[in-house]
């Protein structure tokens, strides 16, 4: 099984969202280091959350920036945009980092709906378009062809090269499942948005409607978890409270900065809220290293996938990339 990475630029209270931009490039390369197979951006916007704006941007900072790590998007939000055009950025980005860029691309705005219309003001019926933007820009991508009847069939997206983006279809539902198996694309479950619900059948589906396609034989899928190991479970347990915070808001529809662990320990719970976040909690993959790569394994053995997608937040940079450094040692054996 391959383990790869999740960055979405978390920000941090007290912190300019810039600084967090600069610590996905750190971070980058030291996962590149650990030996994870791929370092995936998302994409948000207008969000106090997360300063990973452009992931197109920063891939090719840290494709320029890295030598063997694959590079990726996770996702672009394709409907606020051009397929002609998201192909050209990753023919770039393919020229940059040869044989060695992922193309993921998902149907969710990943904002609000007033920010999705300030991205693209057709963005009300462009979700509709998304079978046929996925199609139009595998083509483009690597160099195939469109229908016959299209009519920009003769347009082409350049620079070509030997090598063309991997495309991956990105979701949390049984839509995106259903469009990577007619497609025959590999499939990327967000397991973290939904903490696991649905994720099953989605995979199920993917399976069971899996076409054969030039890119793909047989059906390639992996799950995105939220993950956090420590040297020691009290370590785990102190910032894992800024997790919990977040957690609480974000049922709320409120997506803020994390807090602090000395913030998060001082948030006004609710009765009901401190129930939920304990039984969230238990089902968390935070930890020990070792106790959490045990429950990832079994978690990748239950779901069947080929690969684990491994995103992680905490308050202090260094141990969110102290997190990654032990749960490489624990389950990447073969580079370490």
């Amino acid at each position: 099984m391959k383990l790869s990475v999740l960055d979405q630029s978390p920000n941090r209270s007290g912190f300019s969202p810039d600084t967090s931009i600069r610590e996905s490039l750190e971070l980058a390369r030291a996962c590149e280091a650990y030996g994870y197979h791929r370092y995936w951006l998302s994409e948000h916007h207008s969000s106090e959350a997360v300063a990973g704006s452009a992931p197109e941007i920063l891939m090719a900072a840290i494709a320029a920036a890295t030598s063997r790590i694959r590079v990726g998007s996770a996702g672009i939000m394709l409907p606020h945009y051009s397929a002609f055009k998201v192909a050209e950025q990753f023919r770039v980005l393919e020229a940059i980092a040869p044989g060695r860029i992922d193309m993921g691309v998902g149907r969710a705005p990943g904002t609000d709906g007033r920010t999705a219309m300030a991205l693209n003001p057709s963005a009300g019926g462009m979700a509709e378009n998304f079978p046929a933007q996925v199609r139009d820009l595998y083509a483009w991508a690597s160099g195939g062809l469109l229908p016959e009847s299209h009519p920009f069939r003769t347009v082409r997206a350049e620079p070509s090269g030997p090598f063309a983006p991997e495309l991956w279809i990105l979701g949390s539902s049984n839509y995106g499942a259903q469009l990577a198996a007619h497609f025959g694309l590999p499939y990327c479950y967000a397991y973290f948005f939904t903490d696991g619900q649905g994720a099953q059948e989605a995979l199920d589906i993917y399976r069971e409607n899996f076409k054969p396609s030039e890119l793909l034989a047989a059906p390639h899928a992996a799950i995105t978890v939220w993950a956090f190991a420590a040297d020691t479970q009290e370590a785990a347990d102190y910032f894992y409270q800024s997790r919990a915070v977040f957690s609480v808001l974000r049922d709320q529809g409120k997506f803020t900065a994390q807090l602090s662990p000395e913030e998060a320990a001082a948030f006004p719970y609710t009765d009901e809220q401190r129930a939920r976040a304990a039984r969230r909690k238990e089902r968390a993959f935070t930890g020990t290293a070792r106790d959490v790569a045990a429950r990832l394994r079994a978690l990748a053995a239950e779901s069947g996938i080929a690969e684990l997608v491994i995103t992680t937040t905490a308050y202090d940079p260094a141990a969110r990339q102290r997190s990654y450094e032990l749960l490489a040692r624990e389950m990447i054996t073969s580079t370490l």
